[in-house]
């Protein structure tokens, strides 16, 4: 019976590690779901949200924004390869950038789930209202202007991209989707 065991044991552990792309606009729902795939799967939930006020006290602060992603993205990638489960609660508004991390993923051997989280226009700005009333200091101010904008800017992932289909052709301007 101990051979058996063992032989599952390693059967489990060969088992590849996921990346959840937890894709959606502001209000949509996407650290609530985060939290529960972290919870559900014991896997690591980087939220760059959830970094940037204590850090640094703004949403961006001086571009800090893109290095502290770099960071997580990467401790994300090296959780990856050795096996743990990763959620990545960025939003990942463009379809670019949804590719390029899948490419990563990938090369680290992990799967890769893109989870996308649609919202209505109402339902999102009351949720914002709520979030930044309920948790003051701790949630960034924003306003309808920023929700338009941000709105218009973000690139609703196509069912392909949902469904695990293969990456498309890199960027012309760039020789791989790590690039």
């Amino acid at each position: 019976m101990g051979r058996g065991v063992a032989g599952l044991a390693d059967w489990v552990m060969r088992l590849p590690s996921t990346l959840f792309l937890i894709v959606g606009l502001a209000g949509a729902g996407k650290t609530t779901r985060a939290r529960e795939l972290e919870k559900a799967r014991r896997a690591l939930r980087f939220s760059p949200d959830e970094w940037m006020i204590p850090l640094f006290g703004e949403s961006d602060a001086d571009r800090k924004r893109d290095l502290l992603e770099g960071l997580l993205i990467n401790a994300g990638l090296c959780a990856l390869a050795v096996g743990a489960d990763v959620v990545l609660d960025f939003g990942l508004w463009g379809r670019d950038e949804r590719s390029a991390l899948r490419s990563l993923g990938v090369f680290v051997g992990a799967d890769v789930e893109v989870v996308y989280l649609p919202v209505d226009q109402a339902t999102q700005r009351q949720r914002v209202q709520e979030r930044f009333l309920a948790r003051p200091g701790r949630a960034f101010p924003i306003t309808d202007s920023d929700l338009a904008q941000w709105r218009a800017q973000f690139e609703e992932p196509t069912a392909r991209e949902l469904t695990g289909a293969p990456l498309p052709d890199r960027p012309a301007d760039a020789s791989s989707w790590a690039e």
